[in-house]
């Protein structure tokens, strides 16, 4: 098992290719006799419930992202919010491999483009942990909805919401405790204010994840609950967890639906999978804008400006008819 999980690790990007080409396989094989559905499901998607699920995908990824703000703030840090929205940008191109290395690449492009204003590792990698806390709180209350696909015992989500609960607690009492490092990121669970900030938003993300996938299922002609697209939303946000890549819509939709028809369930996958790689491929897009008109530049750097009668090598500026000359410094901005 150690070497395995060695294995893992040295060779991520080989893992999660293997594992999206053996996925992909699968659901190839599965829909070869209904190739001819799967297309015409596709392709009789309405655009603009397309384009719908785009905006709603956008929502998710900006509304989550403040929530990170939140608890990096709170965790010591003080990132302007335009440069932690493009490390976040970042942080979804490497969720398409699985939500770890998202994690990974989005702590890394934050630190190294505000290495002395962000909180170091250790306190961003618990930073996440307030979030997740709370999606799992959400989808441990809304887990009833996996009884009927998956077979389920109707107890089973009672012990995952008092796994949830136990979890949620004990996290909780460790942020009040003292301490650096770890502990700080969990700072923002301390105060009520916080955690309701939190919630609101996670809530505000899921119900547009809801939504979205509503709205595909309904594009390629499923006639699902809300409660189907939830349990949709559970299978993706825990196969995500797994090197599975693009192919993790398709494969969360047939595990859920698949008896509502394999292939317009796995057509609505796809399509899920890509109006989610646009929004995301747009949130990156504004990142690389912004980037490029903004530069490497804070926004929070002060800039002197200096009046005085002995500034050298400037013109007088004139002010009333009363002229006096002006030195503009990169500095500190004098108490």
């Amino acid at each position: 098992m150690t070497r395995l999980r060695n294995f893992q690790q040295r060779h991520q990007r080989l893992v999660a290719v293997a594992c999206t080409l053996l996925v992909t396989a699968a659901i190839v094989i599965a829909l070869w006799g209904k190739r001819h559905d799967f297309v015409t499901a596709v392709e009789e998607a309405p655009l603009w419930l397309l384009g719908c699920a785009v905006l709603l995908q956008i929502v998710a990824l900006l509304t989550r992202t403040e929530a990170w703000r939140i608890c990096v703030l709170a965790a010591g840090g003080n990132v302007e919010r335009r440069r932690l929205y493009r490390a976040s940008s970042m942080g979804y191109v490497g969720s398409l491999v699985n939500a770890q290395v998202g994690t990974a690449a989005r702590i890394a492009a934050l630190r190294r483009s505000a290495p002395e204003d962000a909180p170091r590792i250790a306190p961003l990698l618990t930073a996440e942990v307030p979030i997740m806390v709370v999606e799992g709180l959400l989808a441990a209350l809304a887990s009833v909805t996996l009884i009927a696909p998956l077979g389920l015992p109707w107890w089973a989500p009672l012990v995952v919401l008092a796994v949830a609960l136990g979890v949620s607690s004990g996290l909780r009492a460790l942020a009040v405790g003292t301490g650096r490092g770890l502990r700080r990121g969990l700072h923002v669970l301390r105060s009520l204010n916080g955690s309701a900030k939190i919630v609101a938003l996670i809530l505000l993300a899921t119900f547009a994840q809801i939504a979205r996938n509503w709205l595909v299922l309904h594009a390629v002609g499923v006639d699902v609950s809300v409660f189907d697209a939830t349990a949709v939303l559970i299978a993706q946000v825990t196969l995500a967890q797994l090197p599975l890549g693009p192919t993790t819509g398709a494969a969360s939709t047939v595990l859920i639906l698949g008896p509502h028809g394999v292939a317009a369930v796995a057509a609505a996958g796809v399509l899920l999978t890509a109006t989610g790689t646009v929004g995301g491929g747009l949130f990156a897009l504004w990142a690389l804008f912004d980037r490029l008109r903004y530069g490497s530049l804070r926004p929070e750097d002060p800039v002197d400006v200096v009046v005085g009668e002995h500034a050298s090598g400037v013109e007088p500026v004139a002010d009333g008819g009363k002229p006096f000359p002006v030195r503009i410094e990169r500095g500190e901005v004098p108490g």
